[in-house]
């Protein structure tokens, strides 16, 4: 079960192993998958990254994520050119 923004315990994080043949595949894929679940509770889209199989410590953004002035978070894609906007 999702959570629902209470305070109910310990909380578990779920891993989905998911290949591509490209980084810019994986990013493409993580970044269409992560806002489809978007209004999902207890799914943080922010928090999505990509890595290499055998170098799953090493993690690359799929979001910007940089905390805007009304305390949103950037929606648009990690390194994107122009002005954050926490509405893309």
């Amino acid at each position: 079960m999702l959570s629902d923004g209470h305070d109910d315990g310990p909380r578990h994080v779920l891993h989905l192993p998911v290949t591509a043949p490209t980084e810019d595949q994986a990013l493409r894929f993580a970044y269409a998958l992560a806002r489809s679940l978007a209004s999902v509770p207890g799914v943080e889209v922010a928090g999505a990254t990509v890595s290499t199989e055998d170098a799953q410590h090493v993690r690359r953004w799929v979001f910007c994520d940089r905390i805007m002035a009304d305390r949103r978070r950037c929606r648009a894609r990690a390194d994107h050119d122009g002005p954050c906007d926490p509405d893309r």
